[in-house]
């Protein structure tokens, strides 16, 4: 399992592990029943606490990501896709209503954030 992790990101270490694990988990490079590493082992190998590596964990199962069973670790939990889709549907949801917000803060047009939206679309 690769994860890069960033001292210039403004995301604190554990949410960048969180957040590369469920992307590994969403396409499929940790399928349903795949071990994690220990905690202690992640944290080695990142350099980071143990704290950091269990707080990562912990989220993860907490969004239904994964599943633990004591003594033996964490483990990918099954996907319903299509409650993911509806997640992952309600935060662009949400990030397109602080886009659109900005954007007549300043005054872009419609037509402006249209071909805004189509130059980073197809990057």
């Amino acid at each position: 399992m690769k994860i890069f992790l960033s001292n210039t990101s403004k995301e604190p270490f554990y949410t960048q592990i969180y957040v590369q694990v469920k992307s590994l988990i969403l396409t499929g490079d940790l399928t349903e029943g795949q071990s994690l590493p220990s905690m202690r082992k992640l944290a080695k190998e990142l350099g980071v606490s143990v704290i950091t590596a269990k707080r990562a964990y912990e989220e993860l199962e907490k969004e239904g990501y994964t599943y633990s069973i004591v003594g033996k670790g964490s483990f990918v939990a099954e996907q319903n896709l299509s409650i993911i889709k509806e997640r992952k549907m309600k935060a662009v949801e949400e990030q397109m209503h602080d886009v659109i917000a900005n954007s007549k803060e300043i005054g872009i047009s419609l037509e402006e954030l249209q071909e805004m939206l189509n130059i980073f679309y197809k990057e």
